[in-house]
């Protein structure tokens, strides 16, 4: 654990979930390559390839570049595209698009979280309130988490996603708790770091990426705390 900032009360805590709380590594994608099989299942995007839906995801933000702070609007909005390329009825499109997102959803709820984050969690639960600021679409709930959290807030659906300014104010509200007395933890220097300290509070980093985070290319500001895994934030009890 590394400080480069003075910290002088921590009142509450907010965590970032994917590569946060668990290794979110290739779940995302695998996630994505079953939807596309759904998608394919159907005769007219039968030969649907995973790198002509990036494509239309491109697309799509590129016609609404505010998009990308819902990546479930977002989703659902590529998926809406492809359909108009075909030639399936207007009127199926709502349940081929609730089915290619159940799909994913199945998917992209299958990770593993690992017994020291349940620890973790339990421990500082019993002195912090805490809270969740994603930018995904983790339904805490569905991984064994929820009971830890007081509330959890979703980039879109709770206002602009991190590292603008909204999402971090509504946290602050819900705890009712300053933003200087809150610390937030996540792996991303600019969504989480610069997102939590532009927005004034303070910042934990963990550094999934084993390199020296003056030699990281995102690194905009030093956080508060430098940690490289989750428990050492006991240390902070």
């Amino acid at each position: 654990m590394h400080f480069y900032r003075s910290i002088y009360t921590i009142k509450a805590f907010t965590f970032d979930l994917d590569d946060t709380l668990y290794n979110n590594s290739m779940i995302v994608e695998k996630a994505e390559d079953e939807m596309i099989k759904t998608l394919q299942g159907y005769e007219q995007l039968r030969t649907l390839t995973l790198p002509e839906y990036f494509a239309e995801k491109r697309a799509v933000l590129a016609s609404d570049p505010e998009i990308y702070h819902d990546v479930i609007v977002w989703r659902i909005q590529t998926i809406t595209s492809l359909l108009n390329k075909t030639n399936i009825p207007a009127s199926k499109f709502a349940d081929v698009i609730d089915e290619a997102m159940s799909c994913f959803n199945v998917w992209r709820h299958k990770m593993n979280v690992p017994e020291s984050t349940h620890t973790l969690l339990t421990k500082l639960a019993t002195k912090y309130p805490l809270a969740v600021i994603t930018n995904g679409n983790v339904d805490i709930n569905k991984i064994g988490l929820g009971d830890y959290f007081q509330f959890s807030l979703r980039g879109g659906e709770h206002g602009r996603s991190k590292p603008f300014p909204e999402i971090f104010d509504l946290a602050s509200h819900k705890l009712n708790i300053p933003s200087h007395s809150i610390l937030h933890v996540g792996d991303n220097l600019l969504t989480d770091v610069n997102g939590a300290i532009d927005n004034g509070f303070l910042a934990c980093f963990i550094n999934i990426y084993n390199q020296d985070i003056f030699q990281l290319n995102d690194t905009r500001c030093l956080p508060h705390i430098e940690i490289t895994q989750l428990p050492e934030l006991e240390n902070l009890l």
